[in-house]
């Protein structure tokens, strides 16, 4: 990276600044130049492109954004000792990075995009992950004010949301993901490439909003889910009987005697609608 933005190593900087990754904030940095290039590129062309990051930590993505010419980069960072490192990024991109101290979980994403188009790339603290995402995915108005999210998780998380039907990972975030996104698993990235290591293997996941998803209220959706999904291995006619059971099921042309993971995308939506 210092090749091809003058500023110091990661590793560098990291010791300098005392920046030990902290397990209670999900932190695990990624060092590896090449990675931080590739994760970046996943999200398309970035020139002229405003994109928020959450979790820059040192800055190793966020520079990585930059140097490939995005226009602007929004960062939110909940670690108050991340942000002299992420000050001197700042100070060498004069005008195209601005740094926000908070917790992800409470910022409101939309009023920051103000109106304008956006991507979202992250290495997201494994501890808010998920719920991150499943805040993206149900905004108040579709389709969403992001173009794309390009998002690391662990390989885990990552196989559940581009899971399908009869797929074991299948679930609730594979409802949610199929239903309102395109969504593809990038590549993978081994624990050795971060520091600290952690135990499992990350993923790189890509989505983009079906401009037009099955007409449905998110409410529903999640209920039904939920219902479905947390009695995965009884029948429907049981897991989904506190909403209605059988008749819920008969009103939506489903068999009784299906399970939770034997259902598409489309007869979950089918489901929704029904309740």
């Amino acid at each position: 990276m210092a090749a091809l933005d003058g500023l110091p190593p990661l590793r560098e900087v990291i010791q300098r600044h005392a920046l030990d990754a902290r397990k209670a904030l999900g932190q695990n940095f990624l060092l590896d130049l090449n990675l931080t290039q590739k994760v970046a590129r996943t999200a398309g062309n970035l020139e002229n492109q405003t994109i928020i990051e959450v979790g820059p930590g040192p800055g190793g993505l966020t520079r990585a954004i930059l140097a490939l010419g995005a226009k602007r980069v929004i960062a939110i960072e909940r670690d108050a000792r991340c942000l002299p490192a992420l000050a001197e990024i700042a100070a060498h991109y004069p005008g195209r990075l601005t740094v926000i101290e908070g917790d992800a979980l409470k910022t409101d994403f939309e009023a920051l995009a103000a109106g304008e188009p956006v991507r979202i790339i992250a290495n997201l603290p494994y501890n808010v992950g998920t719920q991150l995402l499943v805040n993206w995915l149900l905004p108040k108005v579709w389709p969403p004010f992001w173009q794309s999210l390009t998002l690391m998780f662990q390989r885990e998380v990552g196989l559940r949301i581009v899971a399908r039907e009869g797929d074991g990972h299948y679930g609730r975030l594979g409802v949610l993901c199929g239903w309102r996104t395109e969504a593809h698993m990038a590549f993978d990235i081994p624990p050795q490439a971060f520091t600290p290591p952690p135990k499992v293997t990350s993923s790189v996941v890509h989505l983009e909003p079906r401009a037009h998803p099955l007409p449905c209220e998110a409410a529903a959706l999640e209920r039904v889910t939920q219902a479905a999904f947390g009695q995965r291995r009884k029948m429907l006619r049981q897991s989904v009987k506190p909403l209605g059971g059988e008749a819920l099921l008969a009103r939506a042309g489903i068999d009784p005697q299906r399970r939770a993971e034997t259902l598409s995308v489309e007869e979950f939506v089918r489901l929704a609608n029904a309740l």
